[in-house]
């Protein structure tokens, strides 16, 4: 807290009146890697200002948000959470990187003293309580694309990308799995909740929601004059080595087991002639929350990309409705007709797949398959069943 307040008292001059800069300031865009964590797996940009003849060196990012703020958790799921630009020093900045062993990059920029200034006074203003919040949103305004957009706006435009650093054919689905391996629970979850509109070519300026794709791209963006808008490039941090090491509960081998499992009590259920109905109601159960939650997630949200999601062809919201149903001692006449529509359903998800409407995570497919199977030995025992 003394620090916090140090930085306020250091900063209220700026805050009053414009700062000047001096003929030996610099202004770069620092780019960090990818931590442990699923939200910081993703890397994380920022902006230093630093002045040799002012003695300070100030950090502008993003990335911050209030836990204080009401309803934090509702707002956050709603998709409503407002973010804020913050200020911080650069020693507090790198040594709380280095702690967590991730690298920093830094790329010095071309700028004149008037536009350095420009961009300076732009950075104080916007740190303002009254100015420094804005709508988060994961794909299209973040702390990583909030940076050309702040270049484009201070510069007047004044920049020109090389378009062929665009990358081709990729998807926002792509350029997540560069980040977060496939076969994690973050990933897992991440393929659940977002749909098919992640699964759609993107643009350049799509690409930039990567920390690491804006720093591609400063590389090879020119100013109006023709010259490189970054004058020089080093790493002011290395990683430490991650290592992973296969999990014995992996979301595939989970659900691989699942899968075995619900194809085991279909068998002996096969043997005997039964019907397993704790089986039955469990799977109604977890097939109709998840479909539930996508569904709340498309509609009840202002989340883009959680829009258009075919996860619920085999996770169907009214199966929770169904749990009940299954324990009757006499199945109901129409609950055969109910098992086809699940089982055209996932025929329909497999057409998304096969279309490259959506891409579902591999770790569902042994689970789908048990699915499958087990809908299609209620379809016969309903029917052997029912009078």
């Amino acid at each position: 807290m003394p620090k916090l307040i140090a930085l306020l008292i250091f900063c209220a001059p700026f805050f009053s009146s414009a700062q000047t800069l001096s003929h030996y300031s610099d202004i770069s865009i620092l780019t960090i890697g990818p931590g442990n964590n699923l939200n910081d797996s993703f890397g994380h940009s920022a902006i230093r200002v630093k002045d040799y003849v002012m003695n300070y060196d100030l950090v502008f990012d993003f990335g911050r948000y209030d836990f204080n703020t009401p309803n934090f958790y509702l707002k956050f799921a709603q998709g409503q959470l407002d973010y804020e630009l913050g200020v911080s020093y650069f020693e507090e900045f790198f040594d709380n990187y280095v702690l967590q062993g991730r690298s920093i990059k830094s790329q010095t920029l071309n700028l004149t003293v008037q536009q350095r200034q420009q961009f300076f006074a732009f950075l104080l203003n916007n740190s303002l309580p009254e100015n420094n919040s804005y709508r988060y949103d994961f794909f299209y305004d973040n702390c990583a694309n909030k940076i050309p957009k702040v270049l484009e706006q201070v510069l007047n435009d004044s920049l020109t990308y090389d378009r062929s650093k665009v990358i081709k054919s990729k998807t926002f689905r792509d350029l997540i799995y560069e980040c977060v391996d496939k076969n994690s629970w973050g990933s897992f979850g991440i393929d659940l909740a977002l749909g098919s509109i992640i699964d759609r070519e993107i643009s350049l300026e799509d690409q930039l929601f990567l920390p690491k794709y804006v720093h591609q791209n400063l590389e090879s963006t020119k100013l109006s004059e023709g010259q490189s808008l970054v004058k020089k490039s080093e790493t002011l941090l290395e990683s430490e080595p991650k290592t992973t090491e296969a999990s014995l509960f992996s979301p595939f081998v989970v659900l691989s087991f699942s899968g075995i499992l619900i194809l085991i009590l279909t068998f002996l259920d096969y043997k005997k002639k039964r019907q397993s109905k704790l089986l039955d109601a469990l799977l109604f159960l977890i097939t109709g929350i998840v479909g539930l939650i996508v569904l709340l997630l498309w509609f009840a949200t202002d989340h883009s990309a959680t829009a258009f999601n075919y996860n619920l062809l085999w996770a169907f919201a009214p199966n929770i409705f169904m749990v009940p149903v299954v324990y009757k001692k006499t199945p109901v006449r129409w609950l055969s007709r109910y098992i086809k529509f699940l089982i055209l359903l996932i025929i329909l998800m497999g057409i998304h797949v096969l279309s490259g409407i959506q891409v579902f995570s591999l770790a569902l497919l042994p689970f789908i398959f048990a699915l499958v199977i087990r809908y299609i030995y209620l379809l016969f025992h309903f029917k052997s069943v029912i009078k």
